[in-house]
C-alpha cells in the first residue's frame, strides 16, 4: 500500500461559541475565538489517499487530478467564507476544527473513491501549532 499526499491552502472565518452561555463563559471557555465579530484562520488541509500504484503510471492516483478535486470540492466552498453562515456542509454544526475536518472527509470521501482509490486521512492545520487528523 502506498500513500499520496496533497496540500492545500483556504482561509475562513468562524466564531466559536455556545448559544445557551452567556459571553463570559463563552469568552472563558474559547477566548478570543468567541469574538462576536468572527476571527479568521489560514487553513492548510493535508488530503492523503492510499492504494498500489498503475502498473502504466507509476501513481497510486494523479496528485494534480487529486488538487482539482480538493479545490473543485472544498476550497471553492470554504475560501473567503464564514464557516457558520456561508459553508452548506457546516450548517447547523458547531465550527470547530474537529468538526470542520469531518465535515471535509464527507464531501470528499465519494468524489475520490470514484476513481478507485481510497481516502486514507484528512490533516487540518488551523494554526502552525494546531492541527486535526480525521481518519473517517
Amino acid at each position: 500500500m502506498v500513500y499520496l499526499t496533497r496540500v492545500e491552502h483556504f482561509n475562513a472565518a468562524h466564531r466559536l461559541s455556545n448559544e445557551s452561555w452567556t459571553e463570559e463563559k463563552n469568552l472563558e471557555v474559547f477566548g478570543k475565538c468567541s469574538n462576536p465579530n468572527w476571527h479568521g484562520h489560514n487553513y492548510e488541509i493535508h488530503v492523503t489517499v492510499k492504494g498500489e500504484p498503475n502498473a502504466t503510471t507509476g501513481f497510486v492516483f494523479n496528485a494534480k487530478t487529486l488538487g482539482i478535486i480538493i479545490n473543485e470540492t472544498i476550497i471553492e466552498k470554504v475560501d473567503h467564507k464564514n464557516l457558520n453562515l456561508d459553508v452548506a456542509f457546516m450548517k447547523g454544526k458547531f465550527t470547530s476544527a474537529e468538526n470542520l475536518v469531518m465535515g471535509i472527509w464527507c464531501e470528499l470521501k465519494p468524489e475520490i473513491e470514484k476513481h478507485s482509490v481510497q481516502l486514507h486521512c484528512i490533516r487540518l492545520y488551523e494554526t502552525p501549532r494546531i492541527y486535526v487528523e480525521y481518519f473517517g
